[in-house]
């Protein structure tokens, strides 16, 4: 039996372990545009060169998957279409392909390994005194202004957002703020409507904020993910509004029962972008096709979260206790607890991916 896994991010290298763990027999191919597996959630380390995102992708797979380095033009009827021009059969596929940014002109998207090494690169040849401008307030956002002021507190750091970790509860959204004044990061909430590149001082880009307030920046990064890859749509598989593929109670397209969708690409009632779904999703979809080949009835998919937890430089962080259904409740940690907390999730979630290991909540009844 031919398995093929589109993407080797989270889902798809913990998809691809778990399924070669379980069923022997199976002949898995994973398919990634580059021979490293990424820790997404570790960009902003890597951007700020505090830390390594990327680790060879033949030390994270099982040994006898194999891997092809390429993309993925469209997949349909059986048969995967490379970038080379060359096919890949298959009996069952995992489409893992996570999510991308789409950044406005000027500015360097931080929530890919392309985008973070160009902003590595840029951010190690600016000289001191000079202003980075983070465009985001999600988590991605603050994550990144934090880390960049934390690792080069030379620079002016500017994060740049409507709301300040929405995702979070009131209070530990003041402590969040607390957090970034503390690495002298400035806090601008607005939009930014345009970047002219040179038009600022300094010899920097002009940044015009939609409440028109005109800023400066010697290096814009644009940390906020909106969509997702369209080779689902472009597959002619169903698509929700966002371009997810739509997907049955047990992560099948309703395309196409022979095709699992995990991750971000993948639209599953009720979750969010983040390693703490994927993870759930590919051992989920892993498991439901070893059941079906020994010919026992699948299971539906259950899944709650737990909380959230955000890096605040090396030495603070914030975990956000959350219900089941991923609403917030009051309570937080912070500080270096919480920092030695976040980094213990990170490394859990890469332990998993690379062993096929990993718990999980069910969801809310």
């Amino acid at each position: 039996m031919k398995v093929v896994v589109v993407g080797a991010g989270y889902a798809g290298t913990i998809a691809a372990n778990r399924l070669a763990k379980k069923v022997k027999a199976a002949e898995v191919t994973v398919i990634n545009p580059r021979p490293d597996f990424v820790e997404r959630v570790r960009l902003h380390e890597q951007i700020a060169g505090i830390g390594a995102a990327a680790t060879p992708l033949a030390s994270m797979l099982r040994e006898g998957i194999a891997t092809r380095l390429d993309t993925v033009d469209k997949i349909g009827d059986g048969e995967v279409a490379l970038g080379d021009g060359s096919r890949l059969g298959y009996d069952h596929l995992f489409l893992a392909v996570g999510s991308t940014p789409d950044p406005l002109a000027g500015t360097v998207p931080v929530g890919t390994w392309e985008g973070a090494e160009r902003a590595r690169v840029a951010l190690a040849g600016l000289p001191g005194g000079r202003t980075v401008t983070v465009i985001g307030g999600g988590l991605t956002g603050i994550e990144t202004a934090a880390e960049v002021a934390y690792g080069r507190p030379d620079l002016r750091v500017r994060l740049v957002g409507r709301t300040m970790g929405e995702s979070l509860s009131e209070g530990a959204r003041r402590r969040v703020r607390t957090g970034l004044e503390r690495l002298n990061v400035e806090i601008v909430e607005d939009s930014v409507a345009q970047v002219d590149p040179g038009a600022g001082g300094e010899g920097g880009d002009g940044v015009r904020l939609l409440s028109g307030r005109p800023l400066t920046s010697h290096l814009t990064l644009w940390a906020i993910i909106t969509g997702v890859p369209d080779l689902a749509a472009r597959s002619g598989w169903e698509v929700d509004g966002d371009g997810r593929a739509v997907v049955d109670p047990y992560l099948r397209s309703v395309s196409d029962p022979r095709i699992f969708v995990v991750g971000d690409c993948a639209a599953v009632p009720g979750a969010r972008p983040a390693c703490a779904t994927a993870m759930p999703q590919g051992v989920h979809a892993a498991d439901t096709l070893a059941r079906m080949i020994a010919g026992r009835k699948p299971q539906p998919y259950s899944m709650g979260y737990t909380g959230q937890g955000v890096s605040l430089g090396r030495r603070d962080g914030l975990l956000q206790v959350g219900r089941r259904d991923d609403t917030v409740r009051r309570l937080y940690f912070a500080g270096r607890t919480a920092a030695i907390g976040k980094e213990r999730i990170c490394r859990y979630a890469k332990f998993g991916a690379r062993t096929a290991i990993y718990a999980w909540l069910a969801g809310p009844k």
